[in-house]
């Protein structure tokens, strides 16, 4: 995530007042209230480009063997952002592992495979429960809450509400990026004569 030259001051400033609460003046409670939406906008963003990037995967998987080369460079990538790879992944590097892309990328899946499982056994045996989606920013302490309402309780954020049947889905990649379409010719000057 890359931050401009304002969001850094901003963030700069909200680290100093967390580090020394003081008072806030309305123009940085605006700015870190703007910073926090941006945050929140692009961890948003980086979720559905994952979301994109997996069902990519998953069509090539699914046309394989005729789409190999792309299944290995998008597993790779895939493999790059955090994935850990299924079943499907193995099996269908198992069946590819004569090339020496799959063959190495199957022994890297099958090390990242391993390890996850391990991590949730130990996750599970501990009575760990997994992380959940991150909250919005709420309240800034030492902002313009602080002067008005010093001794107020506080409660848990809410938490987030199912889907309901009549809440829109998440758009589809080719709902927001519609393919490109080619320019038209431009129209012939020869006329014909009338």
């Amino acid at each position: 995530m890359a931050f401009s030259a304002d969001e850094l001051r901003v963030l700069r400033r909200a680290l100093a007042i967390a580090l020394h609460p003081m008072p806030l003046s309305d123009e940085d409670v605006q700015d870190c209230l703007r910073l926090a939406g941006s945050v929140d906008e692009a961890v948003g963003e980086a979720g559905r480009l994952r979301a994109f990037l997996l069902a990519d995967l998953a069509r090539y998987r699914n046309a394989l063997p005729g789409s190999v080369t792309g299944y290995l460079e998008l597993l790779q990538d895939a493999l790059a952002a955090g994935y850990d790879p299924r079943p499907d992944d193995l099996a269908a590097l198992r069946a590819l592992r004569g090339r020496p892309l799959a063959a190495t990328l199957l022994e890297r899946c099958q090390v990242l495979a391993e390890r996850s499982v391990r991590a949730r056994l130990a996750g599970r045996s501990a009575g760990l429960a997994a992380p959940g989606p991150r909250s919005r920013l709420l309240a800034l302490p030492g902002g313009r809450a602080a002067d008005r309402e010093p001794d107020r309780p506080r409660t848990p954020a809410a938490p987030d509400r199912p889907r309901k049947p009549g809440d829109r889905p998440m758009p589809k990649p080719s709902e927001v990026f519609p393919p490109r379409r080619r320019p038209a010719p431009p129209p012939s000057e020869e006329r014909a004569a009338g």
